[in-house]
């Protein structure tokens, strides 16, 4: 009985909701010098609803992709005058983004290997199983119309609005781009509220990026991390002398935005002698720098996040009422990651590429149980989770392919015995044992947002002990996330 080698079977990109009626109309082109294999394909591709078109060798199979648009390409090991092997990387250079499944009767781990290194998808021997070879190809024309979906969709985001790093295709995020469309216009104030890591900032960016003030300075701010006075110094600046190492007068960000946007994040924590200040300057659109007598005009445009429940925070009497008022003129909820599940492959897409580019690897994909898993995870923190997730899979994979033991566990639901199974037979104690540390070390900090020393406090060790096996373990670490 043929069948598609084991070591590839996992190649394809999983697509919720896969089928053979989720690719309606695909377009697919056979590359086969002989007949009786042709017409076979043909016959079981076009009982599938599949549009198939022949070739009998490279010459014409390459002149009909460059006049055709097809979704998957069949391709034969041996073909008379330019092998399979020999076209394929031709194939991949002119057209990168279709899939190519490799067709032979010699199935030798050596064309794997050249055939995948080369760009190839997946590799099928003669004679095949027939529901094997249907599934395959339902999984890779189903990648490749997602991955053309992604790239349509961002096309058509840039070309209606400037959303540059915003990826969804679920209803509720394309009714946020048009929410964002029709107020970045305006001068009005927002108020964007969702959880951490759900991309507040990205927002806030592409309201002032499709507003008349993106010549203008967007100036972001985490107003809720600093004391109240440096906060004040921060944004409204002071005058020589106004406090002990005020040594020299500075401009405050309010007065560095002017003309254009300050945004102001984690502004639920912020202390309510500021709160009344930036009410002052909502109202008046003026202040006075700390220790100045002089007013200052601006043409600032607020706008404002939080990750905590504001309404509530104005009941409990920690947040000021009429603030709360000015800066819910146009309120923008972003919804937690799990409750657009269907945007996940778009976001797994376009993390694996920009992570790929900036590795200087090529990463192609993952398998159906990683894609299944990342999907059905919950990601507490969000689509800055599933970032880090991601950058971790790319810098750790060893492959073109990124499988589910690439994933943190707490995501897979493996144990640490199925992580000591996955080890080289031959690998000693001490490497399984310092992988185990590693891994536990990349889950915390990831968990962290990469901030060491809550990682050291949660591991309850000192921070010089946490450094010291960071560079040990040769973990590399990487930068916090913004909302």
């Amino acid at each position: 009985m043929p069948e598609v080698l084991s070591s590839l079977s996992q190649a394809s990109q999983f697509t919720p909701g896969e089928s053979s009626s989720d690719t309606p109309g695909a377009k697919i082109l056979v590359i086969d010098d002989e007949a009786g294999i042709r017409e076979s394909l043909e016959v079981l591709l076009s009982l599938e609803g599949y549009t198939v078109e022949m070739a009998i060798d490279g010459v014409q199979g390459l002149a009909m992709l460059e006049h055709g648009d097809y979704d998957l390409t069949l391709l034969d090991l041996a073909l008379p005058g330019q092998s399979g092997l020999e076209l394929l990387p031709q194939i991949h250079e002119l057209y990168p983004e279709l899939p190519v499944i490799m067709i032979t009767a010699y199935g030798t781990v050596e064309n794997v290997v050249e055939a995948i290194r080369a760009g190839a998808e997946n590799f099928v021997q003669k004679p095949w199983d027939n529901e094997k070879l249907l599934a395959d190809i339902r999984s890779a024309v189903a990648r490749h119309k997602a991955e053309a979906e992604n790239i349509q969709l961002k096309r058509a985001l840039k070309q209606r609005y400037n959303f540059h790093n915003i990826v969804g295709k679920s209803e509720i995020m394309l009714k946020i781009f048009d929410l964002v469309a029709q107020a970045a216009p305006s001068r009005a104030t927002v108020l964007i509220q969702g959880e951490s890591g759900t991309g507040k900032e990205l927002i806030a960016k592409a309201l002032h990026a499709n507003s008349p003030r993106r010549d203008k300075p967007f100036i972001p701010v985490n107003s809720g991390s600093m004391p109240s006075e440096l906060l004040e110094s921060t944004l409204f600046g002071h005058v020589k002398g106004a406090f002990t190492s005020a040594i020299a007068t500075k401009k405050g960000l309010f007065e560095v935005a002017n003309g254009g946007t300050l945004f102001l994040d984690e502004i639920g924590n912020m202390g309510l002698d500021t709160q009344a200040k930036i009410l002052r300057v909502l109202q008046d659109r003026r202040f006075t720098p700390l220790g100045g007598t002089q007013e200052i005009q601006v043409d600032v445009r607020i706008v404002a996040a939080t990750n905590v429940d504001l309404r509530q925070a104005v009941r409990d009497g920690r947040f000021r009422d009429d603030l709360f008022y000015r800066l819910n003129v146009i309120s923008i909820d972003l919804p937690p990651l799990r409750a657009r599940r269907e945007d996940i492959p778009l976001l797994v897409n376009r993390f694996l590429e920009y992570f790929s580019k900036e590795n200087d690897l090529e990463i192609r994909k993952l398998t159906p149980d990683a894609m299944r898993a990342l999907v059905d995870y919950d990601w507490p923190g969000n689509v800055r989770e599933l970032e880090n997730v991601m950058e971790r899979g790319v810098v750790l994979s060893s492959t073109h392919i990124i499988d589910s033991g690439l994933l943190p566990g707490h995501i897979t639901g493996r144990s640490f015995q199925d992580a000591l199974l996955e080890h080289n037979p031959n690998s000693s104690l001490f490497d399984i044992l310092e992988d185990i540390e590693r891994r536990i070390i990349i889950e915390k900090l990831e968990r962290c947002n990469w901030n060491q020393t809550d990682a050291a406090e949660q591991f309850r060790i000192p921070l010089s002990t946490l450094n010291q096996k960071i560079k040990r373990l040769n973990i590399e670490i990487r930068k916090k996330g913004r909302d």
